[in-house]
């Protein structure tokens, strides 16, 4: 499975597209499509029809439509500015031991 470089509830910066420059904070992450869904990024306007018992009249909702994850970098908590990650391995890989030699 694919690992994303942000998670739910990052303050990430968008890099590229009509909300470029934008910062808002990740609601959603899928890593296996590589899109993130971000708050008040890329906002479209569903039209909903009406259905009369419940809804007489039609209406207009907004929603966040997800960006690919390559179109944003995380932004620093502590200096508020965009930077970039990495993964760093916790734990050590086995040391390989060489093969003991066979007495005669």
């Amino acid at each position: 499975m694919p690992k994303a470089h942000v998670r739910k509830g990052d303050t990430v910066l968008v890099l590229t597209g009509k909300d470029k420059g934008k910062k808002g904070v990740v609601e959603a992450v899928d890593p296996t499509g590589g899109k993130v869904t971000v708050e008040g990024v890329n906002v479209v306007k569903r039209h909903n029809k009406p259905k009369p018992p419940m809804q007489p009249s039609g209406s207009i909702t907004e929603k966040n439509n997800p960006i690919h994850i390559s179109n944003v970098m995380l932004v620093d908590p502590k200096t508020k500015k965009p930077t970039r990650t990495r993964a760093k391995a916790e734990v050590e890989p086995k040391a390989k031991k060489a093969p003991a030699k066979a007495k005669k």
